[in-house]
């Protein structure tokens, strides 16, 4: 019985990232068997996806080099092959993959770096918005302002580790020049990444700061983001941080009620 579209599909996809070339035994297909058309098929189409996942994540290669990342690429691409036609949308679960990846446990700190690199990624393929002008806030009764609603910039992300991710991330950027030293015990640290205009920034935030974006960007209001902020760091100038971030683009827009925007 000839095989029907979808289920030659689902076979060929079977052979490519399963490696399983004897369910298309059946396929004639000229001079060479449809075991070796396939072999090459699997073989462009890892080493196209090997690259795009390097090109998401040159800091991981980097410290794993060239020969573990291909190695670990091929063990992630079997388990998660990708889903979507647009190729940017691949590798989101790389970190997840290497927190997991046994040749790897004894880096600890790879699986934040590859988180911080796919942020970074999201954040640059991120909408865009129109920056929320001071003049709209000023134009609201102060009697109001508890029940605002901020939302964050579409780039916007939020992430915490107890690593100093940021600093690994630095000193393996092409262009760094000094003390390439990481120092592990640094303790935690909390970052935003951003898109501002063309580039995109990540930047470190104290307690405060981390505590009320994260409380924006769970569409909190004002008056909870407060609170949330100064529990996180009771010396924090809330006030202030909140103006500079609308100022900086970090928030984007606002409402009360759905009626100021």
């Amino acid at each position: 019985m000839t095989p029907s579209l979808r289920d030659l599909q689902k076979q060929f996809a079977a052979a490519v990232y399963e490696d399983d070339a004897g369910v298309l035994a059946s396929v004639r297909d000229g001079i060479f068997p449809a075991a070796r058309h396939v072999q090459l098929y699997r073989h462009n189409t890892f080493a196209n996806l090997t690259d795009a996942l390097a090109a998401v994540y040159p800091v991981v290669r980097r410290l794993v080099g060239d020969g573990f990342f291909e190695y670990a690429a091929d063990g992630f691409i079997h388990c998660h092959p990708p889903r979507s036609g647009n190729l940017h949308d691949f590798g989101a679960a790389f970190a997840d993959f290497l927190s997991a990846f046994e040749p790897a446990q004894h880096l600890a700190y790879l699986a934040d770096v590859a988180r911080l690199e796919w942020l970074w990624h999201e954040a640059f393929h991120a909408a865009d918005a129109t920056s929320l002008a001071l003049q709209t806030l000023a134009a609201v009764a102060p009697q109001r302002y508890a029940g605002l609603v901020f939302r964050l910039h579409p780039s916007a992300r939020l992430i915490a580790s107890t690593f100093p991710i940021l600093r690994i991330w630095h000193v393996n950027q092409p262009a760094f020049e000094g003390d390439a030293t990481v120092d592990l015990d640094t303790g935690p640290e909390q970052l935003l990444v951003v898109r501002r205009q063309l580039d995109v920034h990540i930047e470190s935030l104290s307690a405060g700061e981390a505590a009320m974006l994260s409380a924006i960007a769970a569409a909190k209001t004002l008056a909870q983001v407060s609170h949330v902020a100064l529990a996180a760091q009771p010396d924090f100038d809330f006030g202030h941080a909140l103006r500079e971030h609308v100022a900086r683009g970090t928030i984007a827009a606002v409402s009360e009620s759905d009626t100021l925007t």
